[in-house]
């Protein structure tokens, strides 16, 4: 058996708070069921959890294309 590596480090260990901030807001605007205001996401399925994911990175490409396009004019 191999270890397991936990690649899930942020780069910016400061950002970890407005990361959940972030989530939590995006499960709110979803309509995902309100455990997850508990912060244990255990009890939320793998679809619930993976269209709140999903949604944050399509969010974070908007976001930096936006950036992008707005400094290339």
């Amino acid at each position: 058996m191999s270890i397991r590596n936990n690649n899930n480090r942020l780069v910016n260990p400061a950002a970890a708070a407005a990361l959940d901030k972030f989530k939590l807001e995006v499960a709110q605007e979803l309509n995902i069921s309100n455990d997850y205001q508990s912060g244990y996401w255990g009890n939320m399925t793998s679809r619930e959890c993976g269209s709140v994911g999903g949604e944050m990175v399509k969010r974070m490409i908007q976001h930096y294309e936006d950036n992008v396009a707005s400094q290339q004019q």
